[in-house]
């Protein structure tokens, strides 16, 4: 299916977790309410990566690109 826009979405997990816990692993229903609310907006997801992103000095976060198209 050919999109006539897409849009790019980073999705982090917190970093307060992160830096107190060390890795606090990703939120799922922060990930979830997100894409919910593109959905609403007429969004479909085209595409998705987990990455590893450093943060700060010593400590690295996961964080999910999402592509989205319309």
């Amino acid at each position: 299916m050919a999109f006539s826009q897409y849009k790019v979405i980073a999705i982090s997990e917190g970093a307060l977790g992160t830096v107190f816990l060390g890795a606090s692993g990703f939120l799922l229903k922060k990930m979830e309410a997100v894409l919910n609310e593109q959905v609403a907006e007429g969004w479909q997801l085209v595409f998705q990566v987990v990455e590893k992103r450093r943060f700060w000095l010593f400590w690295a976060r996961e964080t999910v690109i999402v592509t989205l198209g319309k």
